[in-house]
């Protein structure tokens, strides 16, 4: 077999233990919170990835309440923004995004060079 035409593919999900053992903060809510950064309305990040708003709306508020933080403040008729506590958020898992798929990487190519062998 050769590994060089193979790469991990990582989903990853922040969970946070409480009740809502489904209240997770993943690509969903990421792709949303950097459509909202980027255009300035969550009907517009929703629209993007193929999302009905009102999914959208249910999915912010569900992780806002799991995690207990305010991801987009909302300005009515003159859309969201990113909160601060949502971009720090939203960057934390990013970053641990970017960590576990350079593991890995490197770990599946250590693996294959034992078995090149």
């Amino acid at each position: 077999m050769h590994f060089a035409d193979i790469s991990p593919r990582i989903k990853l999900s922040l969970e946070k233990p409480s009740e809502q053992p489904d209240a997770i903060f993943g690509r969903g809510v990421a792709q949303l919170c950097r459509g909202v950064d980027r255009t300035g309305s969550l009907n517009k990040a929703a629209k993007e990835i193929g999302m009905a708003y009102s999914k959208a709306w249910r999915i912010v508020k569900h992780t806002e309440e799991a995690f207990a933080v305010q991801l987009l403040e909302r300005n009515g008729a003159h859309g969201s923004t990113l909160t601060a506590d949502g971009k720090a958020l939203l960057e934390t898992y990013e970053q641990l995004e970017r960590d576990v798929e350079r593991f890995a990487q490197e770990r599946l190519a250590a693996i294959a060079a034992e078995f090149d062998r």
